[in-house]
């Protein structure tokens, strides 16, 4: 089997492809293997030029776009110093020899961490003619050696100037004698559903490699590949070492940052993931003056508005963003917003869902002050908001907290509880002031259990009504009726968050 960065041709295929050559080689001398077969006069083609036209002008854009962009499109290849823990032989698990020859060194059969070197390949684009190269997080993470290959196949060594791992975007520099050639910026705002797009880069290794395809679909998120998504999904070939490669369109403008694919095989399956040119910029620019990124943050963890929380809340629509917890100290506890509030516009913008408000408040400097549209209690409110800065261990941190819908009959089965009390207060990390019930176990297979709840979760309402004990609990679940759907307000990791359960 070829391994990953080679080309393999099994020995059938050798075979079928030296037949192919002496045949060439025989026609070339003038010599038939099949009768009646006449050799190629180059006289008329065999399809008038008119009837391909069309096809031969989209040909010569793609080898037009193709000419113009690939100077700047480099290849990056990296050398990691990795430690890992070494397995040792299944007999070493096997009581008779440990019968014999005792218990392996360094203790619990466990061998100490070795270290190993790990090389990997990626692709990049050339953004100023001084040498500043553009490429993805994943592709230079913990690399202690960076090369980068020109179009010119020319080497260099790479500095790495700044990464930003929650959008997956790194800038590297090498100082080349010559000036550079340079990609051109284009606009997200430009890119549509079946815009034409190429991607380019250095799958498995293979250098300078062009694929064509269109945008299939904009602003995906939720893929849980990186904190902050907003990806361009396309069809366009991209495999491993296509990782920080541009994808351009046909005039040929970078509008995207090839970084992710989905695949069952470890190959292309016609769904690629690239990075919005408008997000590279911003990242690059922070990352290039200020030497990090700058996001701006409310201190809400929030959640998209489902038909049951409209329902619940008393919403017209099945939008907008619903507030599930405001932490203590941030912006947001500071202008007054509530658990509970349904955000649906910023700044006169309608807000889409959590993702659309997640994006658009990272994008305010902070110190700058937001205006935030939303509904509470049934009434539409406007508050303004002095957006911060999001702090860095939350960045490196950040999670987040949205609900997720099961199958529900009876709001007990499947579910255990507790009262709360002073130990398991201590041991959860409880305040005084919040009041539930503790989530003992969960059945597996269960509604509840689809539904997300899981063992320490802390159930504060049912359908809005606070519970402060299983007495409580109890009252509230008997009144609703086996098909009706139910919405949790549950207290994990300190926040809160809304669990809808549906029939």
């Amino acid at each position: 089997m070829a391994k990953s960065g080679t080309l393999g041709i099994s020995g059938k295929s050798l075979r079928r492809l030296t037949g192919s050559l002496f045949l060439s080689v025989a026609l070339l001398s003038g010599t038939s293997f099949v009768p009646g077969l006449a050799m190629a006069d180059g006289g008329a083609t065999p399809v008038p030029e008119k009837d391909v036209a069309a096809g031969l002008a989209l040909q010569k854009s793609f080898e037009a776009v193709s000419k113009a962009v690939l100077p700047a499109v480099v290849n990056i290849s990296t050398t990691s110093l990795v430690s890992s823990e070494p397995h040792l032989p299944p007999m070493f698990d096997d009581p008779f020899f440990k019968r014999f020859f005792g218990t392996p060194p360094f203790g619990n059969g466990n061998q100490a961490p070795q270290k190993h070197v790990e090389r990997s390949l990626g692709s990049g684009f050339i953004i100023s003619s001084d040498g500043v190269i553009v490429t993805n997080n994943h592709v230079v993470k913990n690399a202690t050696k960076v090369t980068v290959l020109l179009n010119n196949r020319k080497s260099y060594q790479a500095k790495v100037l700044g990464t930003d791992p929650m959008t997956d975007i790194a800038v590297i520099k090498i100082n080349a004698r010559t000036p550079l050639p340079t990609v051109t910026w284009g606009d997200s705002k430009n890119v549509d559903v079946g815009t034409i797009v190429l991607a380019m880069g250095s799958p498995f290794g293979l250098t300078q490699s062009v694929t064509m395809g269109i945008v299939s679909a904009l602003k995906r998120s939720n893929m849980g590949i990186e904190q902050y998504e907003n990806f361009i999904q396309t069809d366009a070939a991209i495999n491993p070492g296509n990782s920080g490669g541009p994808l351009v369109n046909l005039r040929g403008e970078v509008v995207g940052m090839n970084t992710a694919i989905y695949t069952t095989n470890g190959g292309y399956e016609g769904i690629g993931f690239a990075i919005p040119v408008t997000m590279v910029r911003q990242v690059v620019q922070d990352l290039m003056t200020k030497g990090k990124v700058v996001r701006g943050w409310l201190g809400i963890s929030i959640q998209n508005v489902t038909p049951v929380i409209a329902k619940q809340f008393g919403l017209k629509k099945n939008s907008g963003v619903l507030v599930s917890d405001v932490l203590p100290g941030s912006p947001a506890q500071a202008a007054h917003l509530k658990r509970g509030d349904v955000i649906t516009a910023l700044n006169g913008t309608t807000v889409e869902d959590a993702n659309d408000l997640r994006m658009h408040v990272a994008r305010i400097p902070p110190g700058k002050t937001a205006t935030l549209t939303l509904v509470r209690e049934g009434k539409v409110r406007k508050i303004d908001v002095r957006v911060g800065e999001l702090p860095k261990k939350l960045a490196m941190n950040q999670e987040r907290h949205e609900g997720s819908a099961g199958n529900f009959k009876n709001v007990l089965r499947g579910l255990r509880i507790l009262d709360l009390n002073g130990d398991i207060r201590q041991q959860l990390g409880i305040p005084e002031s919040v009041h539930g019930v503790v989530v003992q176990a969960v059945q597996p297979g269960s509604a509840v259990e689809a539904a997300g709840l899981r063992r320490g979760d802390l159930i504060v309402e049912v359908d809005r009504k606070p519970v402060r004990s299983v007495r409580d609990f109890v009252r509230v679940a008997r009144k609703i009726p086996a098909d009706t759907e139910v919405l949790l307000t549950i207290l994990h990791d300190g926040r809160h968050s809304y669990v809808s359960v549906s029939p």
